[in-house]
């Protein structure tokens, strides 16, 4: 799970990166503009490197942090598919729609290395 994790959070900041660039809180009506942005980012980012120090001791929050990373990362996808569907210009360029779809994908295997974690410990309690 520490890889799956690693990976769906670097694709989650590397995407924040790409969101400074198109003004996402313009598209989200952020209270506050870039400052309102700034402090989710802070937050948000926060809270995944914090999981991933919890995946990578093995303690028993891990599976949390790892359930609201893929969340994370599945949540971005639809967004932005959905904003892409609306028509909106913003997160067009290959890259961009690459950032978004390995979002989806690393989330995809966190959510499988985590399911697998669960069945394993099922086990081992019975």
């Amino acid at each position: 799970m520490p890889r799956s994790y690693f990976w769906t959070m670097l694709s989650l900041i590397l995407h924040q990166v790409d969101a400074a660039y198109w003004r996402e809180w313009e598209m989200f009506h952020v209270p506050g503009g870039i400052q309102g942005f700034l402090v989710f980012n802070l937050a948000a980012i926060a809270v995944v490197l914090a999981g991933y120090r919890h995946v990578l001791l093995g303690t028993p929050q891990a599976t949390l942090y790892a359930g609201v990373c893929a969340a994370l990362g599945v949540g971005t996808f639809l967004i932005h598919a959905g904003f892409a569907l609306a028509g909106q210009a913003q997160f067009h360029l290959p890259l961009s729609i690459a950032i978004i779809v390995l979002c989806l994908a690393c989330a995809a295997w966190l959510l499988s290395d985590l399911r697998r974690l669960k069945v394993h410990l099922a086990r081992q309690a019975a």
